[in-house]
């Protein structure tokens, strides 16, 4: 594969891939666990150190992958502390579509992603596994048209209800631009890609199925055939759409082997909506690691039992705050990984 530049890589041997497992829907001896948004807007000492274009300290938060793959379509981007990625010209009209970069063009403009990803697969040196990110179409949408983050998404609406056709002209530019984007990441040492769909919740029914979700099975389909053509290994990838518990069936067969769920959805009732032919991955309230650490390891325990020990996949149900002390996220793990192997022991 040289469609990154790299050619391929030789990796160091993974040592735990429990994580992988667990995707793929085979047994594991405890439940893997990993935490959404975690360097750049979390760790304290990354965010001392920051640098505003240093990509180890502002690529691990949903935002910041978001803010790289427009940035590589030619628009602005500037990064408002506390807010967020700001695009200072926006897409107002239809005619804006026409500043865009060709996809192909913004593509190759990513290959410092695909170096960065390189080195910390190296340096994790196998102990767990690289998961690779992008931003879904509907997404990335809601930021060019919006300026940046929004409450309601109303000016993005508007295009969907006005301007349906160019909206679809855009989300399939954007889809142009993901698919060689996540099979450049697999081939830089991703051994995992996540999908989210962060604001997944402003639509309803039938915006999502016409805006978000066509587009979200074309990732996956078209990333798994491009990693078959380009003779890489196939790797699980996972669909995380936030507030999109309306559309769970429809996400459990977008072609995703997991399914991210946020804490608003029951785990019991997840299971039985999406049957067992996909993992589930989640779903504590992330705000729930400012409790005690008693607390944390009674909440996670409710949270193991009812998903069960197979099939899943432990996490948060969105990422983690920049002022959440590290040590409740250690003894999340910890509570984790303890009850799971009490789990199977039953």
């Amino acid at each position: 594969m040289e469609a990154n530049g790299f050619g391929l890589q030789n990796f160091p041997e993974l040592k735990n891939d429990t994580f992988l497992r667990a995707a793929w829907g085979e047994e594991t001896d405890y439940t893997p666990v990993w935490c959404m948004r975690q360097a750049g807007r979390y760790l304290p000492e990354f965010r001392e150190t920051r640098a505003a274009q240093d990509f180890f300290s502002t690529c691990r938060s949903p935002e910041a992958c978001c803010e790289l793959t427009l940035q590589a379509l030619g628009m602005e981007v500037t990064m408002v502390p506390g807010k967020g990625p700001s695009f200072p010209e926006p897409l107002r009209e239809e005619r804006d579509l026409e500043r865009l970069r060709d996809p192909a063009a913004a593509a190759s403009e990513l290959g410092y992603v695909f170096q960065a990803i390189t080195l910390t697969r190296q340096r994790l040196a196998g102990r767990v596994p690289l998961i690779g990110f992008a931003g879904a179409p509907w997404t990335l949408m809601t930021y060019m048209v919006e300026g940046g983050s929004s409450s309601t998404m109303a000016q993005a609406k508007r295009w969907l209800y006005q301007r349906p056709q160019a909206s679809h002209k855009l989300l399939g530019i954007l889809t142009d631009v993901l698919v060689p984007y996540l099979i450049g990441q697999v081939a830089a040492g991703a051994q995992a890609l996540q999908l989210f769909e962060s604001h997944a919740g402003h639509l309803g029914t039938e915006l999502f199925s016409k805006f978000a979700l066509p587009y979200i099975r074309d990732v996956a389909k078209r990333v798994k055939a491009g990693l078959q053509k380009a003779g890489l290994a196939p790797v699980p990838m996972i669909i995380f759409a936030k507030d999109g518990h309306f559309a769970l069936e429809e996400l459990a067969q977008a072609g995703y082997e997991v399914v991210g769920l946020d804490w608003t959805v029951a785990p019991k009732k997840a299971r039985e909506r999406v049957g067992k032919a996909v993992t589930l991955q989640g779903n504590l309230d992330p705000c729930a690691l400012y409790a005690s650490e008693e607390e944390i390891g009674r909440l996670v325990q409710q949270m193991l039992d009812d998903f069960g020990p197979q099939r899943y996949i432990a996490n948060l149900g969105h990422g983690l705050y920049p002022d959440m002390d590290p040590e409740r996220v250690g003894a999340f793990v910890d509570a984790v990984h303890k009850h799971s192997r009490l789990l199977r022991q039953n």
